[in-house]
C-alpha cells in the first residue's frame, strides 16, 4: 500500500474515533441529564449543566392569593402578558 493512502487511512480513522468520543461525551454529559431533569419537572441549564427546581414567588415573599376574585384577576393579567386571549369573567 502506498504511504499516502496509509496516512490518509489513519487520519480518517482518527477523525472518526474522535468524533465518536465527542458524541458519546455530549450524550452522557448534556443530553441524558437534561432529559432526566426535565422529566422530573425541573429546569435544565445546558450551559452550566445544572438542574434547578422552580420556586414560586409566593414561597419567597410569603404573600399568598387567598381571594378567588384576586386569583382570577392575576390569572387574567398573566394570560394578557403572555398574549393569550383573556376569558370573560
Amino acid at each position: 500500500m502506498n504511504r499516502t493512502i496509509k496516512r490518509l487511512m489513519l487520519i480518517f480513522v482518527g477523525a472518526f474515533a474522535l468524533s465518536t468520543v465527542a458524541v458519546i461525551v455530549y450524550q452522557v454529559g448534556w443530553v441524558i441529564p437534561g432529559q432526566r431533569c426535565e422529566s422530573n419537572g425541573d429546569w435544565w441549564d445546558w450551559r452550566g449543566r445544572t438542574c434547578a427546581h422552580p420556586v414560586l414567588i409566593s414561597d419567597i415573599t410569603g404573600r399568598v392569593i387567598d381571594n378567588d376574585a384576586q386569583r382570577k384577576a392575576a390569572k387574567a393579567a398573566a394570560a394578557k402578558a403572555r398574549g393569550e386571549t383573556v376569558p370573560a369573567p
